[in-house]
């Protein structure tokens, strides 16, 4: 587990707390050895995190979608600096080169990401580590849907085990470096009980 992709905001009208957060998570990430990888934008939690990591010694890589390289957007001091051409691309790359996912609080291109890599994982197109930081149980809403969803037949048991939570970055780089996926996931497939 080398390079580690990080969902996060943009938005600038955040609480600091969570600023805070990105840069304690940044720091975190570099002590460790991480390569960060992220969308390459300059602002809100995404600025603060891929500063962090640069300040702390790590290296960062950026992904952005052509729209999105741009002066107010963009942060092109990285350590490796891709621009694709749309945001399916970027999101689809920024699977390819990962090893593991962490989704920070968010707004919705956060909850898109990551419930698109928990799909991905749920029917077979990886098999890479997924976690929550879930500050001040900022995700807590989500895991009780998850759990309704189960409740409800929308999902199978098994689907709860593709993510792990922590309110800690280093335990949730600990949890994710130790993850198993969990047996049975053909079943979404195969339909057998």
């Amino acid at each position: 587990m080398k390079h580690i992709c990080v969902y996060c905001g943009s938005s600038d009208k955040i609480h600091p707390f969570y600023l805070d957060a990105a840069l304690h998570l940044g720091q975190v990430l570099a002590e460790g050895g991480y390569t960060l990888v992220y969308g390459a934008g300059s602002t809100g939690v995404m600025g603060a995190l891929a500063q962090s990591v640069i300040r702390s010694g790590g290296e960062v890589w950026g992904v952005i979608p052509r729209m999105f390289d741009t002066p107010q957007l963009a942060n092109q001091n990285l350590s490796r600096y891709e621009v694709v051409e749309n945001i399916h691309i970027r999101k689809a790359r920024m699977i390819e080169i990962s090893d593991a996912f962490i989704a920070f609080p968010g707004g919705f291109g956060t909850f898109e990401e990551l419930f698109e890599v928990i799909t991905w994982a749920q029917i077979g197109l990886h098999r890479k580590p997924i976690g929550l930081l879930n500050l001040g149980g900022y995700y807590d809403d989500i895991l009780r849907m998850v759990i309704r969803a189960e409740k409800e037949g929308f999902i199978y048991h098994e689907h709860k085990s593709l993510f792990t939570v922590s309110e800690s970055p280093r335990d949730l780089l600990d949890a994710l470096s130790m993850h198993e996926f969990p047996e049975g996931l053909e079943r979404w497939v195969t339909r057998d009980n």
